[in-house]
């Protein structure tokens, strides 16, 4: 059996805690799927959202049906065109699972968008606990969930069945006044620590303030604020159809890549 990565009683706890404006980075993953949305030339009739942060998509997409990201999606098969996945994906503990379900409910040709933080997010803040804790009490414990990196995720993609899957990313770096603003801020957007196997009792203050100190020291600006990086990993990929382009078969073109290029070719050596 999959061990569990993340509590789902504790997520739930610290979503509904959750309030704006702490949900600035939620509305900017919302607002580049609808970006890209934009640039699909095509009208989506039945399509459903994937999210945990159902206060983020009111009336954002018309007729959107809002699902929520349990391990077991509430989805029929084939009965949407259209799903977008909104930052779930992170905290799943069987996300090639969340990945299955989503593309088994999209009719043939139909659209799957998801956006998730990326293995570089709070990169600072990883490294500065990993090193407090380290130093204050001689081990580590979980703190921030193991976020995908955006090479795997293509991968993941295929593995679940979509047809041309992309993934890529970007980035947005935000300043706080100390990393211990940063924490409440965290907290207040519902991205505190929900690992099923975190520690059961409050961090040690003496972690924090040196956690703090090595944070400001290492990643501190000129004007004394510390920045925290957050990456968001999106990806596409569409249900299989036979309209889709096909990919050639290996050794079937007829003409020469060196020969389109104007290029000399240089012979390896065996």
């Amino acid at each position: 059996m999959q061990p569990r990565l993340t509590d789902p009683a504790a997520l739930a706890r610290n979503r509904h805690r959750a309030r704006q404006p702490a949900l600035f980075l939620f509305d900017a993953a919302r607002d580049d799927l609808q970006d890209r949305l934009q640039l699909v030339k095509r009208a989506f009739t039945a399509p459903a959202i994937v999210t945990g942060q159902p206060q983020i998509w009111d009336n954002a997409l018309k007729d959107a049906r809002i699902v929520p990201d349990a391990e077991t999606l509430d989805l029929d098969t084939e009965a949407h065109d259209l799903i977008l996945h909104s930052h779930g994906l992170h905290w799943a503990s069987d996300p090639v699972g969340q990945l299955i379900q989503c593309r088994r409910a999209l009719r043939p040709d139909g659209l799957f968008l998801a956006s998730l933080f990326g293995g570089q997010t709070l990169h600072e803040l990883r490294a500065a606990l990993a090193q407090a804790e380290s130093q204050v009490t001689g081990g580590l414990s979980p703190r921030i969930a193991p976020m995908a990196e955006i090479r795997d995720m293509g991968a993941l993609l295929q593995r679940a069945g979509f047809a041309l899957p992309v993934a890529d990313a970007f980035r947005l770096t935000v300043s706080y006044a100390t990393p211990l603003h940063l924490m409440r801020e965290l907290r207040a957007m519902g991205e505190a620590n929900a690992l099923e196997a975190r520690l059961r009792r409050p961090t040690r203050r003496a972690v924090l303030l040196r956690a703090a100190e090595i944070y400001a020291e290492s990643f501190g600006q000129p004007d004394g604020r510390i920045p925290a990086t957050f990456e968001f990993i999106v990806l596409t990929g569409w249900a299989p159809d036979a309209s889709q382009p096909q990919p050639l078969r290996p050794g079937s073109a007829k003409a020469r890549l060196a020969d389109a290029l104007n290029a000399r070719e240089t012979p390896l050596k065996d």
